[in-house]
């Protein structure tokens, strides 16, 4: 048992949370995945929250977590935030099926479904209402015995969604999701849990959107499954903005079947502690997968990016490009991990990872991995370090560009690299506007 848990209590307010929960939910005890939360719960136990002795954690300290006196009690409260404080969030100009969210509970009265052929529903809700869906999707892929974060999620999730694409249906409108914490007058934590199904030669876009107003902290621990069956094509974003208390593990479970398309771009503008785990398995041929990561840091920020794609069939594609400006004091690790089997012949897999430190102070951490057992594949990883480009700063200076706007112009153009690969303007236009307000800001 981890020393942490036992110096700090947490590992019992996690388990009298446990048993608040199984009392809430009375007959829903004695379903499948109620068994499947006990097993969570024992894994959970066992595997401690990770420290430096675990590979997977070495240069990140969650530990930093555990010294914060969250209050489980806010879980299941609908917290005071007015209708224009949530509508702040929202990204301008682009037509959405909204989920709100507020310290992780759905709020039906700031949600709105626009769509006719998909099917959106509360976590909670689903439990009961598609237990099919449930018992052949949720928890199949996130592995609550291996990871402790994704077994206390399991353990402890009641709130969330659950999303399904049927088979042929295109979603025009985006589906976004924002959770909100409230750390106004109390440190806050959530756990919620997503299942998003795309059905056969379905297409829709999630937006995930993580947000904390307050100056309290607050910890989210959330994971996402995303099934994608054959033929669909699903964009997926990720984005947090969220003030320098909060702390974040998320975690983004992939499933490909054959000839599927996946897209997905996490983007970290803020958080005192952040860890985004984004895992693929391309169970098909044909399949198609890209990741785009941007992190901008400052302060003493700490994001971690763990990246894994795992082919198991053959004729595959996957692309991957993180890019990382750090500035001060901040920490910035990412490590990507990609597996081709011996099966999975004609595989073509990339990776990369950038970074710029405008620092002696910041540091980064990067290991980008290949793991290859096939002979008939192209493979290539890679990672670069560096410092801005004097040069082109005193070309731009040259010309009559101030310093600070010819440093901030030089940056924005080596995030640009990310943001050019989004298709959805408004979305696109949103981020670049967040990114050009934190370069001006802060670098």
């Amino acid at each position: 048992m981890s020393e942490i848990l036992k110096e700090t209590s947490l590992e019992d307010k996690f388990i009298t949370h446990f048993n608040e929960l199984e009392s809430r939910i009375n007959g829903e005890s004695k379903s499948a995945f109620h068994d499947i939360r006990k097993e969570a719960l024992e894994s959970f136990k066992t595997l401690g929250l990770p420290d430096k002795r675990n590979e997977e954690y070495k240069y990140t300290p969650v530990q930093r977590v555990l010294k914060k006196n969250f209050d489980f009690g806010v879980v299941g409260e609908q917290a005071t935030l007015s209708a224009d404080e949530i509508r702040d969030n929202y990204i301008p100009g682009l037509k959405t099926n909204t989920l709100v969210f507020i310290n992780g509970v759905f709020s039906e009265k700031h949600s709105e479904i626009i769509s006719k052929d998909i099917i959106i529903k509360d976590f909670n809700l689903a439990l009961k209402e598609n237990k099919e869906d449930i018992e052949t999707y949720l928890a199949k892929y996130a592995d609550y015995k291996e990871d402790a974060f994704v077994a206390l999620n399991t353990a402890l999730a009641e709130n969330g969604s659950f999303i399904k694409l049927e088979n042929n249906k295109v979603i025009e409108e985006p589906i976004a999701l924002y959770f909100i914490n409230d750390a106004k007058s109390k440190e806050v934590h959530s756990q919620p849990r997503n299942l998003f199904i795309a059905g056969k030669s379905s297409q829709a876009s999630f937006i995930e959107v993580f947000k904390t107003t307050g100056e309290q902290a607050s910890f989210t621990n959330v994971v996402t499954e995303v099934v994608v069956n054959e033929n669909a094509h699903i964009d997926y974003f990720k984005i947090q903005n969220n003030e320098n208390t909060s702390y974040h593990v998320g975690t983004t479970h992939v499933w490909q079947d054959r000839s599927s398309y996946f897209a997905g771009y996490t983007f970290t503008l803020s958080g005192a502690l952040v860890r985004n785990n984004l895992n693929i398995i391309i169970d098909g041929e044909g399949c198609e997968s890209h990741m785009f990561g941007l992190y901008l840091l400052n302060g003493s920020t700490h994001v971690d990016n763990h990246t894994a794609v795992d082919h198991r069939k053959p004729n595959s594609f996957s692309n991957e490009l993180y890019k990382g400006i750090l500035e001060d004091q901040s920490h910035g690790v990412f490590n990507g991990k990609v597996y081709v089997r011996q099966i999975a012949q004609k595989t073509n897999a990339f990776q990369s990872n950038k970074n710029i430190l405008l620092s002696n102070e910041a540091i980064i951490n990067t290991k980008p991995q290949l793991e290859i057992w096939a002979d008939d594949v192209k493979c290539s990883h890679g990672c670069t370090t560096g410092q801005l480009d004097e040069e082109a700063l005193f070309y731009l200076q040259s010309r009559g560009v101030g310093k600070e706007r010819a440093r901030v112009l030089l940056l924005y153009a080596y995030a640009a690299e990310i943001l050019e690969n989004i298709k959805l303007d408004p979305l696109k236009d949103y981020l670049e506007g967040l990114v050009s307000e934190r370069l001006h800001k802060n670098f």
